[in-house]
């Protein structure tokens, strides 16, 4: 049986046999020796995203260490309130602090522990999923929208159905309209600035 450890663009782990283009973890443990969930879902504020293979290191997923989680694509753990690591995907970490710096004109780039702390706030709402308001016309590409209880990615006029295998189906982007967003607005900020995800294959098709 697969762990419950896939990610969706609510923040939510589940258990699917699909595989993803994307690991990585919230800061630590939070599985039991038996490899299931405590009640905790992170460890500490720094929910990473991470590539599948670094410098041929080997992993027992979820062993001693840290919860590994996966997703689809990179547009899902920014929804879910993930940045990239700046270890294994250090140049992509870069590109999104600098898109970062850009969006509120800062001096310098931002550290790791100081966009952690601005995520937290905007990711969570207690143990819950933190939902923020927008106009569907001003969100960039790549920010998670919520309908009818289901994720929906925008990618330039059309909305695509997350699925965990990829994106099934497209409808119409609305031109108008308030929407529950899932992606953190520091993350629709990066995006908005210049920051270009890596999107799973169907999204293209």
């Amino acid at each position: 049986m697969p762990l419950q450890n896939r990610v969706n663009p609510f923040g939510e782990l589940f258990a699917t046999p699909a595989r993803g283009l994307f690991m990585g973890n919230r800061g630590g443990r939070f599985h039991t020796d038996a490899k299931t969930l405590t009640a905790r879902r992170w460890a500490s504020r720094q929910w990473i995203c991470c590539v599948l293979d670094f410098r041929g290191r080997q992993r027992d997923v979820w062993g001693r260490f840290y919860t590994e989680l996966f997703f689809l694509d990179e547009p899902t753990a920014l929804a879910a309130g993930h940045r990239p690591c700046f270890e294994c995907r250090r140049a992509d970490a870069l590109r999104l602090a600098e898109a970062w710096r850009r969006a509120r004109r800062l001096r310098a780039q931002p550290t790791a522990g100081a966009m952690d702390a601005v995520l937290h706030d905007e990711r969570v709402a207690g143990h819950a999923k933190r939902l923020h308001r927008r106009a569907i016309d001003s969100l960039p590409d790549g920010a998670f929208v919520a309908l009818d209880g289901e994720a929906f990615a925008v990618r330039g006029n059309v909305l695509l159905h997350w699925m965990p295998e990829g994106y099934d189906a497209r409808r119409k982007r609305p031109r108008r309209g308030l929407l529950d967003v899932l992606t953190p607005p520091a993350m629709l900020a990066v995006l908005a600035a210049g920051y270009e995800p890596h999107w799973h294959p169907s999204a293209d098709e």
